[in-house]
C-alpha cells in the first residue's frame, strides 16, 4: 500500500463512531462494577489508564460495514477491550513492569497477587457478559483469541536463549499476542452487523495486528524519550529480541556480536550499551527491514478490504492501516 504523507490521527479515524465509543466506555464501567470496595478501587484506576480504544473501534467499524449499526456491537466491543485490559494487567505482573503508558501498573501500586486476581476478574466479567448475550459464535471467537494469547505468552517465557529467537518464532509470537485479538475484534464486529464479511475482515484484522506490532517494536529503536531525546530501548533493556535485531543478527561481525551478547548477559544494561546496540541495528539495516515487513503486512491488510461496501467504515479501516504502521506512539 502507499503510505500517506500525513498519518491520520486516531481521533480522525474514530470520528464516525465517536458517540458509539462513548457508549462502549459506559458499557465497560457497567460490566466491571463491583460492590466490593477493593475491587472497585482497582477498577477505577484501570479506567483512568485504559488505552485509546483502538480495538473496540475496529469492532464498531466492522459492525457498520453493512450500513446498519447494531447496539449489541457496543457490548461486544466493551468485552473485547476488557479481555485486552486483562492481558495487559497479567503481562505487567509477569514482566514485573512498573509503568504502563507512563502510569504505575497495578502490580506496582498494589501487588502481583492483586494484579493476577484483577486480570482474572476482568476475564470472568467479560465471560459473564458475553454469555448473557447468548452469542455462542462470539464466545468461540474470544475464547480462541484468549487461548492464543495465553499460549503465546507461555511460548515467550519458555524461550531460554533470547538470541536464538528466529523470525519464525517472532511471527508466531506476535500472531498470538497481538494479531489474534485484532482479528477477533474485526470478526466480532462483522458477526454482529455484517456476518457475510466476518472471515474477510478477520484476515484484515490479523494482518493489521502483525503490522501494528512490528511497527510498535520498531518504535523501540526510533521513538525518542521525552527526557533524553534518544530511543527508549525498553525491549532491549528487558532483553526482548524483536524483528529489527533478529534481521541483523546473522550479519554481525565478531565485535558487534560481542556487544549484543554483553547487553543480553547484563542484568541491567546501561544506556550506553543500549545506544550501542541500537546503532548497530541501525547501521546494519534492521530498521529498514522491519519497516518493509510492516509495510508488507499493511499491503495484505489493504487487499483484504477489497470488495467491501464503500463508505465511511471502510475508509476508516483503511486509515487505521496507515495509523498502525506510521504512528509515532
Amino acid at each position: 500500500m502507499t503510505v500517506h504523507n500525513a498519518v491520520p490521527h486516531l481521533d480522525e479515524i474514530q470520528a464516525p463512531i465517536r458517540e458509539r465509543l462513548d457508549a462502549v466506555v459506559d458499557e465497560i464501567r457497567r460490566i466491571v462494577v463491583s460492590d466490593f470496595a477493593p475491587v472497585e478501587t482497582v477498577n477505577e484506576y484501570l479506567m483512568k489508564i485504559r488505552g485509546k480504544l483502538f480495538r473496540p473501534g475496529l469492532v464498531l467499524l466492522c459492525d457498520e460495514l453493512a450500513g446498519t449499526p447494531t447496539p449489541q456491537a457496543e457490548t461486544l466491543a466493551a468485552v473485547l477491550e476488557l479481555v485486552h485490559l486483562a492481558t495487559l494487567v497479567h503481562d505487567d505482573a509477569v514482566d514485573h513492569s512498573v509503568l504502563r503508558r507512563g502510569m504505575p501498573t497495578v502490580n506496582a501500586l498494589w501487588s502481583h497477587q492483586v494484579a493476577i486476581i484483577m486480570g482474572d476478574y476482568l476475564y470472568t466479567r467479560s465471560l459473564m457478559e458475553i454469555t448473557r448475550l447468548g452469542r455462542l459464535d462470539a464466545i468461540q471467537v474470544l475464547a480462541n483469541a484468549a487461548n492464543d494469547m495465553t499460549v503465546g505468552e507461555m511460548r515467550q517465557l519458555s524461550s531460554h536463549d533470547a538470541l536464538d529467537f528466529s523470525q519464525d518464532d517472532y511471527y508466531r509470537l506476535i500472531d498470538a499476542k497481538t494479531a489474534s485479538l485484532m482479528a477477533a475484534a474485526c470478526e466480532l464486529g462483522a458477526l454482529s452487523g455484517a456476518p457475510r464479511y466476518s472471515q474477510q475482515v478477520r484476515t484484515f484484522g490479523r494482518e493489521l495486528g502483525l503490522a501494528f506490532q512490528i511497527a510498535d517494536d520498531l518504535l523501540d529503536y526510533t521513538a525518542d524519550s521525552a527526557v533524553t531525546g534518544k530511543p527508549t530501548g525498553l525491549d532491549l533493556r528487558e532483553h526482548k529480541v524483536t524483528l529489527p535485531l533478529i534481521a541483523v543478527l546473522p550479519h554481525l561481525d565478531a565485535d558487534e556480536r560481542a556487544r549484543v551478547e554483553a547487553l543480553f548477559a547484563h542484568p541491567e544494561p546501561s544506556d550506553e550499551m543500549i545506544a550501542g546496540v541500537v546503532q548497530i541495528v541501525r547501521a546494519r539495516g534492521g530498521l529498514e527491514y522491519a519497516h518493509d515487513a510492516a509495510q508488507a503486512c499493511a499491503r495484505r491488510a489493504a487487499e483484504a478490504l477489497e470488495g467491501l461496501p464503500a463508505g465511511p467504515a471502510v475508509d476508516a479501516l483503511r486509515d487505521s492501516i496507515v495509523y498502525a504502521v506510521e504512528r509515532r506512539r
